[in-house]
């Protein structure tokens, strides 16, 4: 288990880094952490233990991240950057120390990390900001054919309220053409938005070498690191791009969670997305002045728990050590990959070969729905999404309905796998496919 924080004269104060005595042993041992995550001791209505492999739709939260939203809530729930009585000042050092965290986490400076509630959030705050102000009738913006609809329906509205045009990166092998993105960047886009991982068939793009590309064609550029973050190191300055942002509730973290990371001098050249208290320096009755970045996006009472939640989640991943988390979901991936073929007679898997993806594994079995085969697996305690994982365009493109879809986060292992393997072929047996 993570220790307990040290006191302070306020209370539990937020280290901006994991201490060294947080450091879990490489490589990374999963019975170990999955000890740190309670729902992982109980069982379904069928006494059965949880297999969760849905960690692409939410992460479960280890006891140090489900303690900071109790201990808010229990010990010092006021409101942030107002009172100055000691449960106020101990609830905004809290507040901003998650922020801290979350920096630490992206190799980011803390007032380039705005706190939203999820990545939808984030991205529409981003097109409706920077994307109103600075984009204008007949611009392009290029997209990709693999996006969550959280980073296509903003762009979709966008343009068609600007008369904007809209252009996708075509799929070849499971992976994004770069020659036809080349091609597309030739147009000169204002805007290149695309996915760190997809969550559909996990393919990983290479975000580094895509957005020094778009910066030569003069782009500014927008990542979705929602499926990225929770699984692997992520640098946002040496990536490069001008936004990227996630989900704090698939990166161990409270649902209602979530961050946008801009460039700063982007961030102050960009007006609010939200108005009223908390975001203003001065208020008259006919004129306004905005607070410096982050506070500028950060209008009303935000949800403080879930920020703080999602800072201790940030120090438990750190703790961890991203490198580590990352082999130890390919190592599982790829055991994953080899056990399915060999063991599922006529799986269909869907994305690139083991190497080039993150833990998410969509498939399908020929002659039996999806959701069959998610309520058949939930029978034995195994979890998976079925359905279009809010990919449509994708699964369209691929000429499927839907897919299940089993996906990995720290806590999974090689039984969990073997679980998964079983209940398929029970599956099977049922539908006699």
């Amino acid at each position: 288990m993570l220790t307990s924080q040290p006191k302070s004269k306020l209370g539990a104060i937020p280290m901006a880094r994991p201490a060294t005595h947080l450091k879990f042993p490489l490589p990374l041992d999963p019975t170990r952490v999955r000890a740190d995550f309670p729902i992982l001791a109980v069982r379904n209505s069928h006494g059965r233990p949880l297999v969760y492999l849905d960690s692409a739709a939410t992460s479960l939260k280890p006891a140090s991240v489900i303690e900071a939203v109790n201990g808010y809530n229990r010990e010092y729930s006021a409101n942030i950057h107002r009172g100055i009585y000691e449960i106020a000042q101990r609830a905004a050092a809290a507040y901003e120390g998650a922020r801290g965290s979350v920096a630490n986490l992206l190799g980011a400076k803390a007032d380039e990390v705005v706190f939203v509630r999820n990545a939808t959030e984030a991205i529409n705050l981003v097109a409706y900001s920077w994307g109103r102000h600075y984009l204008k009738e007949g611009d392009l913006i290029v997209l990709t054919e693999m996006e969550h609809h959280a980073n296509l329906v903003p762009w979709q509205v966008l343009a068609a309220e600007k008369g904007l045009r809209l252009e996708f990166v075509p799929l070849l092998d499971g992976r994004l053409d770069q020659e036809v993105f080349a091609n597309l960047l030739a147009q000169e886009p204002k805007l290149v938005a695309f996915t760190h991982v997809s969550n559909m068939l996990g393919t990983i793009n290479p975000v580094g070498r895509m957005t020094a590309a778009a910066h030569s064609a003069g782009a500014r550029v927008l990542i979705d690191g929602a499926q990225a973050v929770p699984h692997m190191s992520v640098d946002v300055i040496a990536i490069g791009a001008d936004f990227y942002v996630f989900s704090g509730h698939k990166a161990l973290g409270p649902t209602g969670s979530g961050v946008l990371w801009g460039r700063r001098e982007i961030l102050e050249a960009m007006p609010p997305f939200l108005t009223g208290g908390e975001m203003i320096k001065e208020v008259s009755l006919r004129t306004s002045t905005y607070a410096d970045v982050p506070g500028k996006f950060e209008a009303g009472t935000p949800d403080i728990a879930a920020a703080i939640g999602l800072g201790a989640a940030a120090r438990y991943l750190m703790a961890l050590d991203m490198c580590a988390v990352r082999a130890h979901e390919q190592a599982l991936t790829n055991y994953a990959l080899g056990a399915l073929v060999q063991e599922v007679p006529g799986i269909e898997i869907y994305g690139p070969g083991n190497g080039a993806r993150g833990g998410v594994i969509s498939f399908n079995l020929p002659g039996i729905h999806p959701h069959d085969v998610a309520e058949v697996l939930d029978r034995s305690g195994v979890a998976v999404r079925a359905g279009h994982h809010c990919a449509m365009p994708l699964h369209a493109k691929l000429g499927l309905a839907a897919s299940a879809r089993a996906s990995f986060g720290v806590y999974s292992t090689r039984q969990d796998v073997d679980a998964l393997i079983a209940g398929l072929r029970e599956v099977q047996r049922i539908f006699k496919a």
